[in-house]
């Protein structure tokens, strides 16, 4: 049985963020589904996390302010030049599917670092739209019935949503329409191999985990948390893949 403390209720959130004003902690990560409330509940906002409307990093002063700030950009750069060296985000449009705080964060770091299009695929269109019209000129929004369309000549395909996650459903996507050049990512990592990332290998194209992404967007987290650069050893990975049991 896990002893690990389940997350509060979604509409309860501010009130246990609230609970943490005054610095009875240094600071939190924020996971789906809180990362735009974090954000809105900020009294300070960093101008990554502005950019991509949502928060992943949440400081606690001890005069009582909230900081957000968004890392995913950083996590998500980080793991496509460690597991796809040689990929340049200016190069081409890259697909980033989903429109929630995850896709929010990799559309903004995407467009900062460069890439020229970034096209958000999303099953409600208005949603995509949404995440588009919040990052600004760059990001174009398209359905996921149109995505055969919208996957060719990418450079990179992002999957920001939760499907593949441990007992859920993964995503039903035509990768075999990407350039065989282009790199597939999953921000998923439990489970590491998804069945999104299993049709990419299948289909010949080079995938990056999410479990990259996590512990890359970590290390700033910790470098607010502690003051101090993230450091090399031990072997983070290694000790979330057995902790993962994989």
């Amino acid at each position: 049985m896990s002893t690990y403390p389940s997350p509060p209720d979604a509409d309860r959130f501010e009130v246990f963020v609230d609970g943490l004003r005054g610095g009875a902690i240094r600071g939190l990560n924020v996971t789906i589904p809180f990362k735009e409330v974090a954000l809105s509940i900020a009294d300070t906002v960093s101008e990554r996390a502005r950019k991509a409307a949502a928060a992943n990093l949440l400081t606690f002063e001890l005069d009582g302010r909230v900081t957000a700030d968004n890392t995913d950009g950083v996590g998500l750069l980080g793991a496509l030049a460690a597991q796809a060296p040689g990929f340049d985000p200016t190069a081409g449009p890259v697909a980033v599917l989903g429109a929630g705080g995850a896709a929010r964060g990799a559309v903004a770091a995407l467009l900062t670092a460069g890439t020229p299009q970034v096209r958000v695929i999303n099953r409600t269109l208005a949603k995509a739209e949404a995440v588009a019209g919040a990052v600004g000129a760059g990001a174009v929004a398209c359905p996921l019935d149109a995505a055969d369309q919208a996957l060719q000549g990418v450079t990179a395909v992002i999957n920001a949503t939760s499907a593949g996650l441990s007992g859920q459903p993964g995503l039903n996507v035509p990768l075999d329409v990407t350039p065989e050049t282009a790199v597939v990512m999953d921000m998923v990592y439990k489970p590491l191999e998804t069945p999104f990332l299993s049709e990419a290998r299948r289909l010949g194209r080079r995938t990056v985990d999410g479990l990259e992404m996590l512990i890359r967007q970590a290390a700033p987290s910790f470098e607010t948390f502690y003051g101090a650069v993230a450091p090399s050893e031990p072997d983070v990975r290694a000790l979330a893949l057995k902790a993962l049991g994989q």
